[in-house]
């Protein structure tokens, strides 16, 4: 069973995906595993190469994130002309990932808003309210309010998510956070036992 956890920007997404590996289970981060496809995937390299110039990549092969920084700032559309090179590959490395898997997460704080939701079997949000977000958000990145305030704006909104989502982890307190473990995993048990 695949399944995609997402969460907005504070609600603890990746703490709730820690827990969940200390208790056995493998997680695929999005993120991570996009930045090494990034610099192993040759089809990946050739064609950001093609897109933005050979000087995406310094002469040993990392990426050269200001020269990327610029293209992607430069223009509105160039995020999704990246995303369109990086977001097929990292699909198809979690289906590579998961095959023979009984549960396969998947941590992907787009998981929506980039389509990552049409391979897996379920989505799972992490929920916590605007407030506590903004202020998890601010300790953690050392930020402002308007900054987290910024960043969250530019996220899938709460309404939408929660409508999408297929479970919901609320996750507004962490005294809560075992009990709301212990339901999701049952959860997911049931539904491996219905076989769906």
């Amino acid at each position: 069973m695949r399944i995609g956890i997402t969460g907005g920007i504070g609600s603890g997404k990746s703490y709730i995906c820690n827990l969940l590996r200390e208790r056995g289970y493998e997680v695929y981060n999005c993120d991570d595993e996009a930045k090494r496809l990034m610099v192993e995937d040759d089809t990946i390299i050739s064609q950001l190469k093609a897109l933005i110039g050979d000087d995406a990549y310094t002469p040993d092969g990392a990426l050269n994130k200001p020269v990327i920084a610029q293209f992607l700032f430069s223009d509105a559309s160039n995020g999704a002309k990246v995303n369109s090179i990086v977001h097929p590959a990292v699909k198809k490395d979690y289906l590579r990932w998961a095959e023979g898997k009984s549960i396969a997460f998947m941590e992907c704080a787009i998981l929506f808003e980039s389509g990552f939701d049409n391979v897996v079997d379920f989505t799972v949000l992490v929920w916590a309210d605007a407030k506590n977000r903004l202020k998890r958000a601010m300790k953690r990145d050392n930020a402002t309010k308007e900054q987290i305030e910024a960043r969250m704006e530019a996220q899938i909104s709460d309404d939408e998510a929660r409508l999408r989502a297929d479970y919901i982890f609320r996750h507004n307190d962490y005294d809560t956070t075992e009990n709301e473990m212990n339901k999701l995993i049952h959860y997911i048990n049931e539904k491996l036992r219905a076989g769906n």
